[in-house]
């Protein structure tokens, strides 16, 4: 059986999109920070069928709001002395400046570097956001 610890003081990302996990241990750069890192892949959720699951043994600074966008429905819990003293559940931020990459080939932001990707969210239910210069609509699924 496996068997993963709780953490003493740290972050737990919690209820991630099943598959997602590797993106957001990737976003974060975890593979270069010297705390223990524990992705867990595939959990078996009540609320979904399976979940991703990170554990970090150190409290990081980390933009939430950032992480929604991969992930709408996970949740943070920050972790002192093995009690959970406060628990996170980020909202999707309403504008979004170089995380998401348009992927219409016709906007100005993928030939010049100079311009900013910037979106601004147009409904939160859908996890919708609308690119500032060309109007494309891009969903949080399509990232």
């Amino acid at each position: 059986m496996l068997e993963i610890t709780s953490i003493k003081n740290g972050l737990v990302i919690d209820h991630i999109m099943a598959g997602m996990g590797i993106k957001i241990f990737n976003y974060l750069n975890l593979d270069k920070v010297n705390s223990q890192v524990a992705l867990i892949m595939n959990v078996e959720s009540k609320k979904a069928c399976k979940k991703d699951i990170i554990k970090i043994e150190n409290i990081m600074d980390i933009d939430y709001t950032i992480l929604s966008l991969l992930s709408p429905h996970l949740t943070i819990n920050e972790v002192k002395n093995g009690e959970i003293v406060r628990k996170i559940n980020p909202e999707l931020p309403e504008r979004v400046v170089d995380v998401i990459k348009c992927n219409n080939g016709n906007c100005i932001t993928t030939e010049e570097k100079y311009v900013s990707h910037t979106f601004n969210l147009i409904n939160e239910d859908k996890g919708t956001y609308k690119c500032d210069f060309c109007d494309h609509i891009m969903k949080l699924s399509d990232l």
